[in-house]
């Protein structure tokens, strides 16, 4: 079940280059988060202004594809999904840029012995997003598997959940970390690095029913 008509060519594009920024914005926030646990500054400052301008740009994008919604009357019978839809996933990018945003500002000491579990919660954050991306490509593609890719997201998301957990309890229960105040901030990062899968299932849990909606 195709979802635009040879006269929305061009909206169909605009949404594919949104989308694909979406997913741009998953990889950059991985890259800047490692950058940060590896100790390599200069780096993650580049990520951090790489994910401020891509942020910009998607925002930029985004209201260009509703402008375009609206003035032509495209897609109208589902227009109101759409938009839900798009504004859903700029939550997604703006959570990269904050998260890198916070880093920059707060400079959190992450030490040796959690580095590979802040990492691995990146990873495993970011596929989520990968995933939604996937799910929201193939809504407009291919509906019959947006079903399959938003089980990804659900399993990555739910897999976040235990790594932050895991790392959160290693913090609490480390004797190398003498100050609370030090475990805290440790928490609130952990916290701050999975909130990006937490968004993705939002989004995902959105387009299921936007998906059955479609198929009725």
């Amino acid at each position: 079940m195709k979802f635009f008509n040879s006269k929305a060519k061009e909206l169909e594009a605009n949404i594919d280059s949104y989308l694909d920024r979406v997913a741009t914005s998953g990889l950059i926030y991985f890259e800047g988060i490692k950058a940060y646990v590896e100790d390599n500054p200069e780096r993650f400052e580049t990520k951090y202004h790489d994910i401020t301008v891509l942020e910009t740009d998607a925002d930029n994008m985004r209201r260009d594809i509703k402008h375009k919604l609206y003035t032509y009357m495209l897609i109208p019978e589902s227009r109101g999904d759409v938009l839900d839809l798009l504004e859903s996933l700029d939550d997604v990018v703006d959570v990269a840029e904050k998260v890198l945003e916070q880093f920059s500002i707060e400079s959190p000491t992450i030490p040796e012995f959690v580095r590979k579990d802040y990492l691995a919660l990146a990873e495993i954050s970011t596929k989520a997003v990968e995933e939604l991306v996937k799910a929201v490509q193939t809504f407009f593609k291919e509906i019959d598997l947006v079903s399959n890719y938003i089980n990804k997201v659900y399993f990555y998301e739910h897999e976040a959940d235990d790594i932050e957990k895991q790392l959160k309890r290693k913090v609490f229960k480390s004797t190398e970390i003498k100050q609370f105040s030090k475990k805290v901030h440790l928490r609130y990062f952990a916290e701050r690095i999975a909130k990006i899968s937490d968004v993705a299932e939002t989004v995902a849990e959105k387009l299921s029913v936007y998906t059955i909606k479609r198929k009725i």
